[in-house]
């Protein structure tokens, strides 16, 4: 039998706030950025422990916000159905427009196009084209209720998933409106969906409101193996990059970690700060973030 992980898990930075949506790390700078229930967009810079940049966004929730560190942007998603870009060095607005019929849950940025997908409880996932001064480039119709979240494919990257709760997960080419493929994953709704490698092997990850999250084989879209340890909605789940370790969070208020290859729940991490919604990660670092309703925690994480 495989022996267990042996993690070594650091606080490093805890930052007290309103309810955190969203979460992504720049991949140069030592900041985190976290989109707020309140309406607000903070970048925090987790080395001086301070807030380096804060945009009041809108009144309404701002469910998600990435960076585009190629342009020096923040873009940002609400329940006002807009999407707003930032200069992150000068805070100028550089653009804002309605985007969608209903509340924006996600904004996935392609790794290399000047294209960024949004999903929306309109039931929609739209392609936005900066270089064509934010216009509209395509509309991806299909699921039955709010669409949580959209993910590109690291393998083929014009190929992306999106997870709703109607309980589906969706494949779809960037160059067709029309689906790929569609599997009913959960029998409850799904919150968020990750590809990630393996060696050579692509898998995906879902997170549902049956408290489960559940590994796929990309390529047959089979069921590897179901996670089961939450006693609440899966909020977010993902495998670290840098690490064999897959992380999943959930309203229950913990995070769980589980060995790659086996699959074992290897360690169960509660901070305090309430329910957990997002997890964020830096490529080539082994810090991972958590978004809660009282803050959020980087950790530095470590295993032999």
């Amino acid at each position: 039998m495989a022996a267990p992980l042996k993690l070594q898990i650091e606080k490093v930075f805890l930052q007290t706030s309103e309810r955190v949506k969203s979460l992504d790390f720049h991949p140069t700078e030592p900041w985190i950025l976290a989109s707020l229930y309140s309406g607000t967009v903070c970048i925090w810079n987790y080395h001086s422990q301070t807030i380096d940049k804060s945009f009041k966004v809108s009144d309404s929730p701002v469910r998600t916000a990435k960076f585009i560190p190629i342009r020096n942007w923040v873009v940002c998603g609400s329940d006002d159905k807009f999407i707003r870009v930032y200069d992150y060095n000068t805070s100028e607005k550089v653009k804002e427009f309605q985007a969608h019929e209903d509340y924006i849950r996600c904004l996935t940025v392609h790794p290399t196009s000047p294209f960024v997908l949004s999903t929306s409880d309109d039931m929609l996932v739209k392609l936005w084209d900066w270089e064509k001064d934010w216009g509209c480039t395509r509309i991806f119709e299909g699921h039955s209720h709010y669409v949580m979240y959209a993910a590109f494919n690291p393998i083929d990257i014009d190929t992306f998933v999106s997870a709703s709760l109607d309980g589906t997960a969706k494949v779809w080419n960037i160059d067709s409106s029309a689906e790929k493929f569609t599997w009913e994953a959960h029998s409850k709704g799904i919150n968020c969906v990750n590809y990630y490698m393996v060696g050579d092997k692509l898998y995906l990850i879902t997170g549902s409101d049956d408290y489960t999250a559940k590994v796929w084989d990309d390529e047959s879209k089979s069921c590897v193996k179901i996670l089961e340890g939450h006693m609440h909605n899966v909020t977010a789940a993902c495998k670290h990059p840098e690490l064999p370790i897959v992380i999943t969070v959930s309203e229950d208020e913990t995070v769980l970690i589980w060995n790659a290859s086996t699959y074992r729940l290897e360690d169960k991490l509660n901070y305090g700060l309430e329910r957990v919604w997002a997890i964020a990660y830096k490529k080539g670092s082994n810090e991972v973030a958590f978004g809660c309703d009282k803050g959020s925690i980087i950790v530095k994480m470590g295993s032999s």
